[in-house]
């Protein structure tokens, strides 16, 4: 069977009487144009989004006629989870993270990053509160910053200490 587009999300559409078959992704797959799977209930399907970039996730219908629909449903998997204790913080993890250039994702004011284990020691030695927890990685922040760099107003690093309303240590070239 081929996919080729998003009818909709579950929370949005009326399932009534309809069988529900999962297609299970990983968190890394939810933005494949391009993927074979085998729903749960051992259909394969070919999803081909050529038009545009899916960005699927939890509970996308991808496929729904009168008996049945196809949802998304992300599969947990080992991360990182960091509770900032303030904005300083926030800002700071997210740099550490930005300069190894993994992905981050967001959930009731903590951050997750799929599990790196020289990430997971390096935040827990400089002292954030971390956990190696399972976990559904379901909203990705979309970041796009300029280059690293001293262009002007100092480097990235520092624009953002300066936000979050802290000093930055001084930096040759800043």
């Amino acid at each position: 069977m081929l996919l080729q587009n998003k009818i909709g999300n579950i929370a949005t559409l009326e399932i009534n009487q309809r069988v529900v078959d999962y297609i299970s992704l990983e968190w890394y797959e939810a933005r494949k144009r391009i993927l074979r799977k085998t729903t749960q209930s051992g259909k394969e399907v070919s999803m081909k989004f050529l038009n545009e970039n899916p960005e699927l996730t939890e509970g996308d219908v991808l496929f729904a006629d009168e008996a049945a629909v196809m949802i998304v449903s992300i599969l947990p998997c080992d991360c990182i989870v960091v509770h900032p204790k303030n904005m300083f913080e926030m800002a700071s993890v997210c740099y550490e993270i930005g300069n190894k250039h993994l992905p981050l994702f967001y959930e009731a004011e903590s951050l997750l990053i799929p599990l790196d284990m020289p990430l997971l020691r390096l935040l827990s030695a400089q002292g954030y509160e971390v956990k190696e927890e399972r976990r559904k990685l379901l909203q990705p922040l979309k970041t796009t910053v300029s280059p690293h760099g001293t262009a002007g107003n100092g480097t990235l690093f520092s624009k953002i200490m300066k936000l979050s309303g802290q000093s930055p240590p001084p930096l040759k070239g800043d």
